[in-house]
């Protein structure tokens, strides 16, 4: 199938600064555009793009005295397979001694993943009891879908997982934060991933936004598992991943700003009618 994806965000600046954005399609599905993405950025500013430690496609604006608004706009289509979430539930858990040396991180306390709190000793009480491996981090998986009230009037940019834990209440970047704590709690690794989740195949959900999930290291390979839906999905289309939410911003400016705007849209192409020449 062929997905649609797009977004076009504004922002309001009140004095010359820099913008951070990482909202390009992710390289890992580069090949998968039918054409290059139509990015675009408020004509005349300076934009430097660079690739960060994760791998993932950034940009840096530099915003000038006289520039109000910033817009940053794309259009792409993507080829998908149609194919829901893998399922690899014989995937086994590896000790952290024999972990690839670039994947240790992915353990480690982040900015909102609070692996040495209180989360800690809950971990293992609560799903020490599942094998490890796939049947874990599934344990996991349930346990914070069922856990978290989703709310997007409850939104905080600042909310940590234990915070989440504790308030049971947030959005999908809560449930991707809380469940990569556990599963690091519990010596598995997890990164955190944002992207393009369109409604294909479910009810459709208003208004559009970008998605978080998180994927974790199983059998020598990252696997998608999303604590927010809590099923196999359709079309994700990944733009970065990272230890939490604080590496992948989809924007970050560094100096007073207001959104103005915010518009992302992500949906299956129509199947056009083939055209019969007489």
């Amino acid at each position: 199938m062929i997905i649609d994806i797009g977004f076009d965000i504004e922002l309001a600046v009140t004095a010359p600064t820099a913008i951070i954005y990482l909202l390009r399609v992710h390289p890992s599905r580069k090949h998968d555009l039918l054409a290059p993405e139509q990015f675009r950025i408020t004509a005349g500013l300076a934009v430097n793009d660079y690739t960060d430690s994760f791998g993932n496609l950034c940009g840096r604006i530099k915003v000038p005295t006289g520039v109000s608004k910033v817009r940053i706009s794309s259009r792409a289509s993507v080829f998908d397979s149609g194919i829901p979430d893998q399922r690899d539930a014989n995937a086994r858990q590896h000790s952290p001694d024999e972990l690839p040396t670039e994947v240790l991180e992915f353990l480690l306390p982040s900015r909102y993943c609070e692996v040495d709190s209180a989360l800690l000793d809950f971990a293992w009480r609560e799903f020490g009891r599942f094998p490890p491996g796939w049947q874990r981090v599934q344990g996991i998986c349930d346990y914070v879908h069922q856990h978290i009230c989703f709310d997007y009037s409850a939104a905080r940019a600042n909310r940590t997982a234990f915070e989440a834990w504790r308030e049971q209440t947030g959005v999908c970047r809560d449930y991707a934060h809380l469940a990569v704590t556990l599963c690091r709690c519990m010596n598995i690794p997890a990164r955190y991933v944002t992207g393009y989740l369109g409604d294909i195949g479910v009810p459709v959900t208003p208004p559009m936004d970008f998605s978080a999930w998180f994927e974790v290291y199983l059998g020598n390979r990252w696997h998608t598992f999303d604590a927010r839906n809590n099923k196999p999905r359709i079309g994700r289309i990944l733009m970065a991943t990272g230890r939490d939410a604080g590496d992948v911003p989809i924007t970050m400016t560094f100096g007073q700003n207001s959104l103005v705007s915010f518009n992302v849209i992500a949906q299956e192409a129509p199947v056009l009618a083939p055209v019969l020449v007489a």
